[in-house]
């Protein structure tokens, strides 16, 4: 049993049964950098039941503008270093610690094992990877993207799906952000994973959020499913390493 008195603020919105549905729940957040670090925390502090970290990548100085959970932990691996401060923030929680990235020939068997899904990487090539095996298992896959003063996000579930949105990869982005972007939306993934976890409230189902913060100004867009998607079309059969090379336009079906 969870600790009545530790989650009384969130179990006051939706219940002790909420909160029973949030500790029976897996979540896997798909790198613990800028995204990763609020996710981690957020989800941790709410009390889900277990939580995978997937990060192949050290901890570097400049990550620790945004990658807060890190402090005092350069030189480690992201994984493992998000996982010792899971352990501190809530012993509660059971963490999985992946310290490699993901790959189509390792995406199905991580991905099976959760409840949900979050993407926090930096590479185009992981979300479409992350896209197409949620797609195919059936996983909701939470999406966040974060450049300079601006972000985007939606929770892809079934049709559409994230190729519907960007078939093939984009040209625009780079590494400029301020952390408290990545910190923001970071959160707003947490949030809408417990809300997926709860059925609390509504999730962003078939819509993209946009929000540039340097103005505040928020703009919100309905994605429908394209004809033309090889994934929602259902010819996409499995995870093929060619793929996800250069652009990531889908190559081979089966």
């Amino acid at each position: 049993m969870f600790d009545l008195e530790k989650y009384s603020r969130q179990i006051e919105i939706f219940g002790v049964e909420g909160q029973e549905k949030i500790a029976r729940a897996s979540a896997l957040v798909v790198g613990a950098g800028g995204l990763g670090s609020a996710v981690i925390q957020y989800l941790a502090s709410a009390g889900i039941g277990r939580l995978g970290i997937v990060d192949g990548d050290i901890v570097e100085k400049s990550n620790l503008q945004r990658q807060t959970i890190h402090a005092g932990n350069l030189g480690m691996n992201k994984a493992e270093s998000a996982g010792l401060f899971v352990k501190k923030l809530n012993p509660e929680v059971e963490v999985e610690i992946y310290p490699f990235e993901i790959s189509p020939s390792n995406a199905k068997k991580l991905i099976e094992q959760f409840d949900v899904i979050i993407g926090c990487p930096d590479s185009f090539r992981v979300r479409y990877i992350l896209n197409d095996t949620c797609f195919l298992l059936k996983k909701p896959f939470v999406h966040s993207a974060v450049y300079a003063f601006e972000g985007e996000i939606s929770t892809f579930l079934g049709s559409p799906c994230y190729r519907c949105y960007l078939p093939k990869m984009s040209q625009i982005g780079g590494r400029a952000i301020i952390g408290a972007v990545a910190g923001l939306f970071g959160c707003l993934q947490a949030l809408e994973a417990i809300k997926l976890i709860t059925g609390y409230g509504e999730i962003l189902k078939g819509k993209i959020l946009r929000l540039d913060t340097s103005t505040m100004s928020f703009f919100e867009f309905e994605l429908k499913k394209s004809e033309k998607c090889l994934v929602c079309n259902g010819k996409l059969e499995d995870i093929f390493e060619e793929n996800y090379f250069g652009d990531c336009e889908i190559r081979r079906l089966k």
